[in-house]
């Protein structure tokens, strides 16, 4: 199978992909639910992806086909999020958000992501912080079809990093599941929190005032469909929000400072809306901070040496 037409993301797609087969065929277990199937659906989709990748490379491969192989992997980051929460208990049989609650309260002394809410169940703000949460959406898309139609170069410097991102906090997720705050009102994924922990932040569920706001039950929505049980640590809103900021400072100046302000209040909507502890947002930020410029130096490595070649 040749891959002289792959850039940086093909490979970090391509390789995800393979280490998801590897963990799934040596480490599955009664958790692992159709794991062949798992691992068969794993090996045609590398082979679809390696597929588009040629096929784009023709001379001709028409605006629609050429638009999918730029974008393929958005496309596939929905599938991966959601299917961490297949294959996340492997390593941990149990979900591993005690640890997490019990951190947040070593820190702060009490549960900022049950708190907050409780004590500012105000509809202006918290619609404030769930458009700054539903924002994170538009942030990948907005600025990756930016630079798509500004200069490819550009687009797959964005992509490429994102997308390392992404697969790393995937990688965690899958090793390390935590479901996040919202297992102290809900049970998710048939999981309760044990009866000593969930009594350092009783609560009866979401304020009504809060639950009467638009942006809220559009992302109830978004929960209901793709949320993946155990995707909270490190937050890769918080991770891939700050990555995006990243590339607006490099390629998108005239929005660099209102975009950042937006990711902060993101940041801070992740703990104010449940879906993470404050230790996620810290993690999540701590990744950014390493990932970012990591995969950003892995690219440009890998620019130069497609340039020599």
């Amino acid at each position: 199978m040749g891959v002289r037409h792959y850039t940086f993301v093909d490979y970090a797609t391509q390789v995800y992909a393979l280490v998801v087969i590897l963990l799934v065929f040596l480490f599955h277990n009664a958790t692992v639910e159709h794991w062949g199937w798992l691992v068969a659906a794993h090996i045609a989709g590398i082979v679809a992806v390696h597929a588009l990748i040629e096929w784009n490379a023709r001379k001709r491969p028409g605006k629609a086909v050429d638009f999918l192989r730029h974008f393929y992997p958005v496309l596939l980051y929905i599938w991966f999020f959601c299917e961490t929460g297949w294959i996340n208990r492997m390593f941990f049989k149990e979900f591993m958000d005690p640890v997490a609650v019990r951190w947040d309260q070593a820190l702060f002394g009490f549960q900022p992501s049950i708190v907050w809410m409780e004590k500012m169940p105000y509809l202006p703000l918290s619609e404030l912080f769930y458009a700054s949460y539903f924002s994170y959406y538009l942030m990948i898309g907005g600025v990756g079809f930016a630079l798509f139609l500004r200069e490819r170069r550009q687009f797959f410097h964005f992509i490429s990093v994102v997308s390392f991102v992404f697969y790393l906090c995937y990688i965690i997720y899958i090793i390390l599941p935590i479901i996040g705050p919202r297992v102290f009102f809900d049970p998710i994924a048939g999981y309760l929190l044990p009866e000593n922990v969930r009594l350092l932040a009783p609560t009866s569920g979401y304020p009504e005032s809060v639950q009467s706001g638009w942006f809220f039950q559009l992302m109830r929505f978004v929960y209901r469909v793709f949320e993946s049980s155990g995707a909270a640590m490190p937050s890769s809103h918080v991770a891939v929000a700050l990555c995006t900021v990243f590339f607006s400072f490099l390629y998108l100046r005239p929005i660099r400072y209102p975009h950042l302000v937006l990711a902060i209040l993101l940041c801070l909507s992740t703990v104010y809306c449940r879906y993470h502890y404050a230790v996620d947002v810290l993690t999540g930020a701590l990744t950014a901070a390493v990932l970012v410029p990591f995969g950003n130096w892995l690219y440009l490595k890998s620019e130069q040496k497609s340039s020599a070649s």
